[in-house]
């Protein structure tokens, strides 16, 4: 019984540093501030690791799954990245995040959001 509590406490703490071991987002800005219509503007985006922007890729998804890239410079602290997005029409979007930790994990995500005329 003994080496089976041991396995599990084994295969806990693997699952948990391979975890720690991959840049994922904690933080956006488009929760807080909305992209405006048809203006140009940024989205901060914090991770809960440093990430190597010259490893990564980052777009912009738009109707008709169409992708273009988009610029990511770092931020002010360790793990946040600034994303420049072009003026956008009122509509459905995402930014879709290849990002390589510090450590050399690659980290997948997808950011959805509106544009939204305001009211």
């Amino acid at each position: 019984m003994n080496f089976f509590r041991h396995a599990v406490c084994g295969l806990a703490l693997i699952a948990s540093n391979a975890a720690f071991g991959h840049a994922v987002v904690t933080h956006n800005s488009l929760k807080l501030n909305p992209v405006p219509v048809n203006q140009a503007s940024h989205v901060q985006l914090s991770f809960n690791s440093k990430v190597e922007l010259d490893l990564s890729e980052v777009f912009l998804v738009s109707a008709g799954d169409k992708m273009q890239t988009i610029t990511a410079s770092p931020g002010e602290k360790p793990g946040q990245v600034v994303l420049d997005l072009p003026a956008l029409e009122p509509g459905e979007y995402a930014i879709k995040l290849k990002i390589f930790a510090a450590d050399g994990h690659l980290s997948e995500d997808l950011l959805r959001f509106f544009v939204k005329q305001p009211k």
